[in-house]
């Protein structure tokens, strides 16, 4: 089928998820959930085949990203049944009031339409986006990347097999066959059938969907991430953090990217760093982190010398920049004027300077003491995420049932008829 085809096949096939009971919706998910499993098999099949034709093409990072396993594969069945056991929100009363005229106003949450998603390397990407599209009333056109493409397209054919389960029209759930760049394009300009486009990617596919798209598009931006380690910084607590935000899995859009440390602190914190990413790690047979240091830092501790774009560049690797900064300000300056508005963290033992952070850094998450890995749906109760947005219309942050919905304004009742 064309991608027009698929469009237009998935949206005639809404009212059979808009109109249906929560209930029913559920045991959509749940069979949805049952049949990630059941269908393991050919679902990894297909993901050693992505695997292999990736390999020497992609980085070993990225081929991690890519990769699925049985634990992966239950990590996204209990993503599906997580979001199952959400309450519905399609329906909700947001308000309800009355005017002086008489006149009963109800502003009631309501699905989109039709969600389409672009997204590249991530399979299990596939599953969230179905789940929490069906979950909040909606159908979901899938574009996957090249890349992960067999992938993909073995999890929907699961996925639609566990909707016929359940009694439910497989159509509700679409993948594109066509991976090329002109299918991207359908996608971004079909007016009328696509309600909502979300790119979930590289900056590039980010930027191509902002600029050129003629549907509502929210701006899932790249995570250049910062962690600022404080004059007050406990910092045994600030290498744990650190640790986690680098390495924990460093090819997705959470993982920091930059490290800011106070100068009163960096002669004693960036050994400690130093060893907890370097030594430490080639130790236990780990990937070692790669430094890419200012000249204060590089005055300190061996690493690379940071280059001209390093502090503006999300690695998605192995590969952190560290600057020494002289105060608060400087780290505040530097973080407003090269983040991404995606996550960013101050370590600090100092609540003034932990409630200025916060107050002043601009972005989605900003966090106290906290990795910024934690920018997710799963940790934030959302069951998983669309997306994590940058932007600050309609949505921000991780996106959740809420950022799949809309509102109408139905008028029960006027005493008035006429205004």
């Amino acid at each position: 089928m064309t991608t027009l085809e698929i469009l237009k096949t998935t949206r005639a096939a809404w009212p059979s998820v808009r109109d249906i009971p929560e209930e029913s919706r559920n045991r959509l998910l749940t069979a949805m959930a049952d049949r990630l499993l059941s269908e393991s098999e050919a679902i990894l099949a297909a993901n050693r085949l992505d695997l292999e034709a990736a390999r020497g093409s992609i980085s070993e990072v990225m081929l991690d990203r890519l990769r699925l396993d049985e634990k992966r594969l239950e990590g996204m069945a209990d993503g599906v049944r997580a979001i199952a056991a959400l309450p519905g929100h399609t329906g909700r009363v947001l308000e309800d009031f009355t005017r002086p005229n008489g006149m009963r106003i109800q502003k009631v949450q309501v699905p989109l339409g039709l969600v389409a998603i672009i997204y590249e390397s991530r399979p299990n990407v596939t599953s969230d986006a179905a789940a929490l599209c069906l979950k909040s009333g909606n159908v979901c056109v899938l574009r996957s990347g090249k890349e992960a493409h067999r992938s993909s397209v073995a999890i929907v054919q699961a996925l639609r097999h566990g909707i016929s389960d359940a009694g439910g029209d497989p159509a509700i759930l679409g993948i594109l066959e066509d991976t090329s760049r002109q299918s991207a394009n359908e996608l971004m300009t079909a007016a009328g059938l696509v309600d909502l486009l979300i790119p979930r990617g590289g900056a590039g596919l980010i930027r191509a969907c902002v600029e050129n798209a003629t549907v509502p598009c929210i701006e899932t931006g790249t995570g250049i991430c910062h962690v600022y380690v404080d004059s007050a910084a406990d910092l045994e607590k600030a290498v744990k953090i650190i640790v986690n935000a680098k390495t924990s899995r460093p090819s997705v859009c959470n993982a920091e990217e930059v490290c800011l440390v106070h100068r009163d602190v960096a002669a004693a914190f960036l050994p400690m760093l130093r060893k907890a990413l370097v030594d430490d790690r080639t130790a236990q047979g780990l990937v070692p982190v790669e430094l890419r240091l200012d000249p204060a830092a590089a005055a300190i501790i061996p690493g690379v010398p940071a280059g001209e774009k390093d502090f503006d560049t999300e690695f998605l690797d192995y590969i952190l920049a560290v600057r020494v900064v002289d105060s608060l300000d400087e780290a505040i300056r530097h973080i407003q004027r090269h983040s991404t508005g995606h996550s960013d963290a101050i370590v600090t033992e100092d609540a003034a300077h932990a409630q200025r952070f916060t107050r002043e850094i601009d972005s989605a998450a900003v966090y106290v003491n906290v990795s910024t890995r934690f920018t997710d749906g799963g940790e934030f109760g959302l069951g998983c995420e669309m997306g994590i947005s940058t932007q600050k219309l309609h949505a921000r942050g991780p996106m959740g049932l809420d950022a799949l919905s809309t509102t109408h304004l139905p008028v029960p009742r006027a005493d008035n008829h006429t205004s």
